[in-house]
C-alpha cells in the first residue's frame, strides 16, 4: 500500500487491538525484543522457549506472533489447528535466513553419520533435517544427549562456541552463522563502560562474540538475564542482549540501573533487532484486523519438523 493510501486506524490502537482480540478470540504472543507497547498488550512475552511452549499448549481462535518468521512456522508447526498471524512477514531473522535449506543439506551430506542439533533460530525447511531443536536456555542440555556422536551444530557459530565450551565439546560441526544484533557488541567499547561502572554486572547472551563474553560476569540466554538482572535490584547491570529486554527488568525492578554494552561503534544504535522492530502497534491493529498475513508451514514439512521440536520440549 502507497504511503498516500494508509489505512485508517482508531485514535486509541491499544483499546482498539484489546477489542479486537476479544472479538476474534486472538492470542498474542511477543518475544522479550518487541517493542514495549507491543509487549504491554500481549498476552504472553517470553523467549523463544517460552514462546514455543505457549504455542503449543494455547487453545484460542488465533495466534498473533509479534516476533520473526521462524518463531511464527515455530507455532504453526506446534498447534497447526490454530491460525498463526503475523504482524509483518518481513520480520525475519539473520540467522535463519543464512542457513538455506539447499545449503544446509549439502554441508549435511558432507558429514555422514552425524546428528544434527539445530538452534531454534532456523527455518522449518533446516528443522526438518533436524535430530534435535535447542535454545540458548537449553542448549548445553540438548548437547549432551549426543554424547560420543558426531554432531553437527547450526546455525549460530557463537553459541556453538559457547556450548562447546561449557559441554567440553571441541569436535562440534559448526554452520558459521550469526545474529545481527549480538555480534556487533564491541568488546573494547564495554570494557570502557566497564570501567566508568565499575559495580556493574556484565549480563551477556551467548550469541556474543567471545572477547565481549570473556568479559562477562554472567552469560545466559535472554531469560536468563532478565532474571538475574531482576534478582539483584540494587547493583547495576551492563547488557549484552537486544535492549528490549529493559522493559521486563524495568517492570520487575523498577529502579534498577541498567546500561546497554555498545555496538562497534562504539553508540547503541545497532543493538535493536531491525526485525523484531518492523513489528508495531500499527500492524499488530491492522493483522488482527484482516487476520492475517498468515503464516503456513506445508503439511509434510510441518510433520518433519515437529518431531525434534517435540523432542525439545519433553527433554527441557
Amino acid at each position: 500500500m502507497s504511503q498516500d493510501m494508509e489505512p485508517s486506524r482508531p485514535a486509541d490502537l491499544e483499546e482498539a487491538i484489546l477489542e479486537l482480540k476479544c472479538e476474534k478470540g486472538a492470542v498474542v504472543l511477543a518475544h522479550f525484543y518487541q517493542e514495549s507497547d507491543v509487549q504491554d498488550l500481549a498476552d504472553v512475552v517470553g523467549d523463544s522457549l517460552a514462546l514455543a511452549r505457549a504455542a503449543q499448549e494455547i487453545d484460542c481462535e488465533m495466534i498473533v506472533f509479534c516476533g520473526v518468521h521462524f518463531m511464527a512456522e515455530t507455532a504453526a508447526i506446534l498447534n497447526p489447528g490454530i491460525p498463526v498471524v503475523v504482524p509483518d512477514m518481513e520480520a525475519g531473522c539473520s540467522l535463519a535466513d543464512g542457513c538455506p535449506p539447499e545449503e544446509f543439506k549439502s554441508f549435511v551430506a558432507d558429514y555422514p553419520g552425524a546428528k544434527v542439533l539445530t538452534y531454534i533460530n532456523a527455518c522449518a525447511g533446516v528443522k526438518a533435517m533436524s535430530d534435535l531443536i535447542c535454545t540458548s536456555s537449553n542448549a548445553v542440555k540438548m548437547v549432551k544427549q549426543f554424547e560420543g556422536e558426531k554432531l553437527i551444530f547450526a546455525p549460530d557459530r557463537h553459541l556453538a562456541r559457547w556450548v562447546a565450551k561449557e559441554t567440553g565439546r571441541d569436535d562440534l560441526i559448526v554452520w558459521p552463522g550469526a545474529c545481527v544484533v549480538h555480534e556487533l557488541f564491541s568488546a573494547k567499547g564495554l570494557a570502557k563502560l566497564m570501567i566508568q561502572h565499575p559495580d556493574a554486572e556484565v549480563l551477556a547472551h551467548p550469541e556474543c562474540d567471545q572477547a565481549v563474553l570473556d568479559q562477562a560476569d554472567f552469560i545466559a540466554s535472554t531469560t536468563g538475564i532478565i532474571s538475574r538482572a531482576v534478582a539483584s535490584p540494587d547493583r547495576p547491570s551492563i547488557i549484552a542482549t537486544e535492549d528490549g529486554v529493559f522493559h521486563s527488568i524495568l517492570k520487575q525492578a523498577p529502579n534498577k540501573r541498567l546500561y546497554q554494552a555498545p555496538g562497534m561503534d562504539e553508540s547503541c544504535a545497532c543493538n535493536r533487532c531491525p526485525y523484531m522492530r518492523l513489528n508495531t502497534l500499527e500492524k499488530l491493529y491492522d493483522c488482527l484486523m484482516n487476520e492475517g498475513p498468515c503464516v503456513t508451514v506445508p503439511a509434510e514439512l510441518a510433520r518433519q519438523a515437529l518431531m525434534p521440536i517435540e523432542r525439545m520440549l519433553t527433554l527441557s
